[in-house]
């Protein structure tokens, strides 16, 4: 969030690439569905009475998964995964008294590096239509929008975006 004073902001924020079952990247994730959960539950219902489950992640599809921590404490998670021949962004999320800190923009910039050393032209991601301050962020990183792409074509109000990386 611009212009956030948080007590928080003087400490060194480091990314760490863990597996996907780490305990500190499943409890930022659990948080994450908290957060979430609620603006979407209409949705989520919905979603699974068609039996369509478009933010299930295969672990199996998961090329990194990183941990932000700050002083010792993990505050903030992302993970990429594939998507056909695409790189996506999944799951970025920070402990809200660390927003503003420059915790999002580590992770992001992890994600990043990661598709790059995997040879992906680009990142892509998608976000809820229910999260402007995440669409503002993106932005404000370089993203761009793109058409709907698979699996999110069940949710036609997403946000979807790239950033070329070379």
């Amino acid at each position: 969030m611009a212009g956030k004073t948080s007590p928080h902001t003087a400490l060194p924020v480091r990314v760490l690439t863990v597996d996907w079952d780490h305990s500190d990247a499943e409890t930022l994730r659990a948080e994450m569905s908290d957060e979430v959960r609620p603006r979407y539950a209409y949705l989520e219902d919905e979603l699974a009475a068609r039996g369509l489950a478009p933010h299930v992640v295969d672990s199996a599809s998961v090329h990194r998964t990183f941990v932000a921590y700050a002083g010792g404490e993990p505050v903030g998670h992302a993970a990429v995964r594939w998507n056909a021949d695409d790189l996506e962004l999944k799951r970025m999320f920070i402990r809200p008294d660390y927003r503003g800190t420059g915790t999002a923009t580590a992770l992001l910039q992890a994600a990043e590096a990661a598709a790059r050393a995997a040879g992906r032209p680009r990142l892509i991601l998608q976000t809820g239509h229910l999260q402007p301050d995440a669409v503002r962020f993106y932005e404000r990183s370089g993203y761009h929008r793109i058409p709907l792409f698979a699996p999110y074509h069940a949710l036609p109000q997403s946000n979807c975006f790239a950033r070329n990386l070379h």
